[in-house]
């Protein structure tokens, strides 16, 4: 990839904010819902957003067409869709009788919408990169929230003219994880391309499973996790304890000089990445696990360590999550509404990865982590997982510590999200900027390869660019 950097100033225009509820015509939705966190839930409570951005290319889009025809079926269809979401509409509450937050749902609750028109170049936003990060904030909403009350999610529509629009959306962690958030805009995209109709139900597939009881978990886990992040307030005040007002940042915040790039490692690459790993393989690992997953996990966080280069006595935490639906016993729909997850990560030094073997050593790390989800109970050791996670954001905080998780998955089949103007040209995750994430995705070609995200540092970037297509 040549580097060229493109920075702009993204002059953007608010045109109105507002809220949209569900539609008055539903049952449910002139009636109160409720719904308990689980400890799925909790373990994510504060931890920032997640902030997803769907860029639509539709090059004859005139302000007018985006007023009159595009934006009310969007609005309506997300009327109708919040029909069958209703707590997405609603609110994390945490009443003074209850031990631990609720999502809270009432009649005249809505999902807020922001509509605006930038003068950004949609072309190089919606690229492969490479431009500043920051470039994509304004195109992302803001949850509402405060000590009392923090909204499920917030939608933003932004017009580029003669270019396209780009959807964006920003999800509270302890309401979603990424395959409710996934099937949610999938329903709202399946209902808009159907022509908005009312009372229309949706497919199997995309139809929410809103039953807490069928994750169980150690007994005491929920309340476990919440205490923890009570401690963690630093505070001894029950009203600041209490408090539903989520973390900015994790891992030290997003730097102002972080830039962005999307790569690909195609079923070609995928190929030669096996070939290459399998002969360094002692005899007794050549039952290691070389899914796509491992391989580009492995080949991308060797390829950030080397990026980053420097001492070798530094501590790397590499970490991906885990969807638990299939793996609990017995199994959980994959329509199951909420968090239904769990991290798993390791720590190793640099060195292990900067070797002429780092590459090898980090596809048996990341088959070992997938084997031990596969082999043992799921949930072994999620006890101690929420404080380890703490230590380890602590120490990246202070410098002491590199990142590398993954946000996204290719199994989201994102670039299938056809509102009825076509699949999306581009689909990022902002926040992966402000966490030391890497973001995946199924390549938008339907070829079988995996489109890997990035937001580093200049410097790193150019050194993750030389390096990146060396080995593949």
């Amino acid at each position: 990839m040549d580097m060229v950097f493109h920075n702009q100033r993204n002059r953007m225009e608010i045109l109105e904010v507002t809220q949209v509820a569900p539609t008055s015509n539903s049952q449910e939705s002139t009636t109160e819902f409720r719904l308990p966190l689980t400890f799925c839930d909790i373990f994510w409570f504060k931890f920032p957003p997640v902030e997803r951005l769907f860029f639509y290319q539709l090059d004859e889009l005139t302000p007018a067409c985006f007023n009159s025809v595009i934006l009310p079926k969007l609005k309506r269809s997300l009327s109708l869709t919040l029909d069958h979401y209703l707590p997405l509409a609603g609110n994390l509450k945490w009443p003074p009788n209850e031990p631990k937050p609720i999502i809270l749902y009432t009649p005249n609750d809505g999902v807020s919408l922001t509509v605006a028109h930038s003068d950004a170049d949609f072309n190089i936003l919606s690229s492969d990169g490479v431009y500043d990060a920051s470039e994509l904030h304004p195109l992302k909403p803001d949850l509402v929230t405060s000590d009392v009350s923090a909204s499920a999610i917030a939608v933003q529509l932004t017009l580029f003219p003669n270019k396209g629009f780009c959807i964006g959306i920003t999800a509270h962690h302890a309401v979603l994880d990424g395959q409710t958030t996934t099937m949610f805009i999938k329903s709202w995209a399946y209902i808009c391309k159907q022509g908005n109709e009312e009372n229309s139900p949706l497919p199997p597939e995309l139809t929410p499973f809103f039953d807490r009881s069928v994750v169980k978990g150690p007994d005491g886990l929920d309340m476990l996790y919440l205490n923890q992040w009570l401690a963690s307030s630093g505070s001894d005040s029950d009203t600041s304890k209490k408090s539903l007002k989520i973390t900015t940042s994790a891992g030290g915040g997003a730097a102002s000089d972080l830039v962005r790039a999307t790569f690909e490692i195609t079923r070609e690459d995928f190929k030669k990445l096996r070939e290459r790993v399998l002969p360094k393989l002692p005899d007794s690992g050549k039952e290691v696990h070389l899914s796509t997953f491992v391989l580009s996990f492995a080949y991308v966080t060797t390829c950030m360590v080397k990026a980053r280069g420097g001492d070798g006595d530094r501590k790397v935490a590499f970490a991906f999550t885990a969807d638990c639906r299939p793996r609990l016993n017995p199994p959980v729909s994959q329509n199951y509404f909420g968090n239904c997850n769990r991290p798993k990560f390791e720590v190793a030094k640099a060195r292990d990865f900067l070797d002429e073997n780092g590459f090898v050593f980090a596809v048996q790390k990341a088959s070992g982590m997938v084997k031990a989800l596969m082999e043992r109970w799921v949930l072994e050791g999620m006890e101690k997982i929420l404080s380890d996670c703490f230590d380890v954001l602590k120490e990246a905080s202070e410098s002491k510590l590199q990142i590398i998780s993954v946000a996204g998955s290719p199994r989201f089949g994102v670039y299938g999200t056809d509102f009825g103007w076509g699949k999306p040209h581009k689909v990022v995750i902002v926040s992966i900027d402000k966490s030391g994430a890497i973001s995946m995705a199924e390549s938008r070609d339907g070829s079988g390869g995996i489109e890997i995200g990035l937001a580093l540092h200049k410097h790193e970037m150019n050194n993750f660019s030389w390096l990146f297509p060396r080995c593949v």
